[in-house]
């Protein structure tokens, strides 16, 4: 079965394997927040402070989203690297995906009623610092935005993520491995490209009418983009990706 790795902004690669349903096993993200009627977990240490899953009560055994927003089931994380040695679980980053378990009823722009685009059950990639991680159920869930969700993944490669909103899905130009004069660039020599092309293309953001504007840009087209800007992965057959908002966009290259 082919791998996907993924990995966010200063996140390290992760792996996608198996089942559609596991796909998103090995995505990675960060705790944050809390929500009211539970009990939040906090430590300090020198000024920084470290905020665990909020733990809701076993007596309340469903959590129903508002408006736009949505909860998503957090898969497990790795224990072990794709070579097979055990990680100790302060070396377990945390998912940044998971699968999509209760949606809200959706939110008014100006006269219209916009419903939640995203379905139950699916598979989805949200931006890593999004949303309040909640204990559930002794499963972490993760509460958020339906605009701080990525995309969908409708296969095991990155390749086929469906960006959402205004976001782009590019395949991420090679870097050169050569300076000008014929030099062999080691891997951390190499300059972190800012060029790619554009893959997929999601639906376009919300007017106030409750209506969706078409993206600028379009599948195929060579685009330059700000260099430290989207998330990071990894395909099956190791090309790097990136996905991004279209106002990440530098240039049209042609």
């Amino acid at each position: 079965m082919a791998t996907v790795h993924l990995s966010g902004a200063g996140f390290g690669a992760a792996a996608f394997a198996g089942r559609r349903s596991s796909s998103v096993d090995a995505l990675r993200l960060p705790s944050t927040g809390s929500v009211v009627g539970a009990r939040p977990a906090r430590q300090a240490f020198r000024g920084l402070v470290v905020r665990a899953a909020t733990v809701v009560a076993p007596k309340y055994t469903t959590l129903k989203p508002l408006a736009d927003r949505v909860l998503v089931k957090i898969k497990s994380s790795e224990e072990k690297t794709t070579g097979g040695i055990l990680l100790p679980t302060t070396a377990q980053s945390k998912p940044q995906g998971g699968e999509v378990v209760a949606v809200g009823e959706g939110r008014t722009i100006g006269d219209s009623k916009v419903d939640v685009s995203i379905q139950v059950g699916a598979q989805v990639v949200y931006s890593k610092y999004a949303g309040t991680e909640v204990e559930l159920n002794d499963s972490n869930h993760l509460i958020l935005k339906e605009d701080d969700i990525i995309g969908i993944l409708e296969t095991d490669d990155v390749k086929d993520m469906k960006p959402l909103n205004d976001r782009v899905l590019i395949k991420v130009a090679e870097a050169e491995d050569k300076t000008p004069g014929g030099l062999l660039l080691t891997e951390t020599a190499k300059e972190k490209p800012s060029i790619g092309t554009v893959v997929a293309v999601g639906p376009g953001p919300l007017h106030d009418e409750g209506q969706r504007s078409p993206l600028s840009v379009s599948a195929g087209s060579t685009v330059m983009y700000s260099k430290y800007a989207g998330s990071e992965f990894k395909g099956a057959d190791g090309s790097n990706y990136i996905v991004l908002r279209v106002s990440d966009l530098m240039a049209i290259l042609s």
